[in-house]
């Protein structure tokens, strides 16, 4: 796939499987994929600089529209020249649309074909974020890949009312597109939306493709993973291949060993900077460093994760790597693995319980 801003060419794919190793060319570079994107929410990951991001070898990083519009702002933006100058980061961003904040944070007035209405967190005042609005913030981010503003609903809505969030995203979608001002560097891409109805998801994909936009992501859908699964990193867990370590825990006081004596970030690596578990959990909650320490171990590792994906796929071995993966994750009990991802990888004719 192909277009100005943007070019995914596939290197290999399993045979078992759907999964795919790629490249993905954008205006700051190339990814490989797959690939796991930090979230550098207000332009920056928390406790980590953008050198010591590019030293990982992170090449995609995700910025907030609505929080970078807020602040600096959309004029201190385009003085700066974009997003990429003002943080110093040399490589790709990806922005989303700011609509989703509107919905989970913000006192949501309500939704019109015009756009979100809410009030304002900061002076309770009636605003209005438009497609072109959006676009217009994206557009002064200067990011690589943008998102459409789309009409984001709860996955238990009724039937009509996800149909017709369905169709306004596509609508929106029409009005996105034509306020793209940059897209020879700046890539578009259109949302599915149709909440758990099959029908409606395949009528807005086909909607889409008659647009042509450089790339489409999925909505409103995730891989069925817990909500506080995802907040664990935060609160002095590390991750490693045989499972997260709350570092907080006593059991740690005296340990003196390297997060993961086979991981090779700065914190572990012999002859770095090598942190001892006993020296986080010293710290953990009380100095600033833990979270800097542990971000850059945490992120290291969830871009290794996707490298050795990587590997995987283009030597065929996908299925063989998943299943030793969850079987280390596990201690080989089959019996915790989560029935998300068994049923998950079903679909892709991978068995973890074989």
């Amino acid at each position: 796939m192909h277009s100005k801003g943007l070019s995914f060419d596939i290197i290999s794919k399993c045979s078992v499987s759907k999964a795919r190793a790629g490249l993905l060319t954008l205006s700051h570079g190339t990814v490989e994929t797959p690939v796991f994107m930090p979230v550098g929410t207000q332009g920056t990951l928390k406790g980590i600089t953008p050198h010591q991001l590019e030293h990982l070898g992170c090449r995609l990083m995700l910025n907030n529209t609505y929080h970078l519009g807020h602040r600096p702002g959309q004029s201190v933006l385009d003085i700066t020249g974009g997003a990429h100058l003002f943080e110093g980061w040399s490589y790709n961003l990806l922005t989303d649309s700011g609509g989703f904040q509107m919905v989970s944070l913000l006192k949501l007035s309500r939704i019109t074909e015009e756009g979100v209405e809410f009030h304002s967190p900061h002076d309770g005042s009636l605003m209005l974020l438009t497609p072109e609005y959006s676009i217009s913030l994206q557009n002064s981010i200067g990011s690589d890949i943008i998102m459409q503003l789309d009409d984001v609903v709860h996955s238990l809505s009724s039937l009509e009312r996800v149909e017709e969030a369905m169709w306004r995203t596509i609508r929106w979608l029409d009005r996105c597109i034509a306020a793209n001002k940059h897209p020879e560097r700046q890539s578009l891409y259109a949302i599915v939306q149709g909440g758990l109805n099959e029908e409606l998801r395949t009528t807005c994909c086909l909607e889409i493709i008659k647009r042509e936009t450089p790339g489409i992501a999925i909505g409103g859908l995730s891989g069925g993973e817990e909500k506080s699964q995802t907040y664990k990193i935060r609160f002095g867990n590390a991750l490693t291949p045989h499972g997260v370590l709350n570092l907080r825990n006593k059991c740690f006081a005296n340990d003196y060993n390297p997060i993961d004596k086979d991981c090779k970030c700065p914190c572990c690596k012999s002859g770095e900077w090598e942190v001892t578990r006993a020296y986080i959990h010293h710290i953990v909650c009380k100095e600033t460093v833990f979270a800097h320490l542990l971000t850059i171990h945490n992120i290291h590792y969830q871009l290794n994760l996707m490298r050795e994906m990587r590997n995987a796929i283009i030597h065929d071995q996908f299925p063989t790597f998943v299943k030793k993966s969850f079987n280390r994750l596990y201690s080989g009990k089959k019996e915790n693995y989560p029935k998300w991802a068994i049923d998950s990888l079903n679909t892709v004719n991978i068995n973890l319980l074989e």
